[in-house]
């Protein structure tokens, strides 16, 4: 995780979410793994409660998971290489409930050859959910890759297809 001005966990439907801030916005939001949930809760704890842009990527998220948001208002502060971030914004202008390949971002990008870039971009997508990297699927309308675990992305297109987040019992049986 980066470092950023305030980091906090957020809990989701698909397991908690680490989030970095910067002045500019979110800088990073990603499942995360215990250690670093643990660490991101005791500087939420540190930090309180003040923070507008975190208050507003809770009440945001949870609209989201409750199927009553289909966009996000918080600022992004996306970093990465010239390329990436463009892609990152392609990625932007996918709309909810909408899906679209990895070549056709790569088309997008004015380089047809570039599918495994676009791939590569969107495995180190810093801003899980709110950059929808998880609404590129393969050519053949299958689901691919994605770094929060196949069956996340696929309660998210499904959370956006319908509006309703399924519920299941802990990734027990998650492939």
């Amino acid at each position: 995780m980066p470092s950023g001005e305030i980091q906090t966990v957020i809990e989701s439907p698909l397991g908690p979410l680490e989030a970095s801030f910067t002045e500019q916005g979110l800088a990073w939001l990603s499942f995360g793994d215990r250690d670093a949930i643990a660490k991101a809760s005791q500087l939420d704890a540190m930090t309180g409660d003040g923070n507008a842009m975190r208050d507003t990527l809770r009440s945001e998220l949870d609209r989201y998971f409750g199927g009553e948001l289909r966009a996000f208002s918080v600022p992004l502060d996306l970093h990465g290489t010239d390329f990436q971030t463009r892609v990152w914004r392609l990625l932007l202008k996918i709309p909810y409930g909408r899906t679209t390949t990895y070549g056709t971002i790569a088309n997008l990008t004015g380089d047809s050859k570039a599918v495994r870039a676009v791939a590569g971009a969107n495995a180190l997508n810093p801003i899980a959910i709110l950059v929808p990297c998880h609404r590129v699927i393969g050519h053949d309308g299958s689901l691919t890759g994605y770094a929060g675990g196949l069956w996340r992305k696929r309660r998210l297109l499904r959370l956006e297809a319908t509006g309703v987040i399924e519920e299941t019992q802990a990734t027990l049986f998650a492939d």
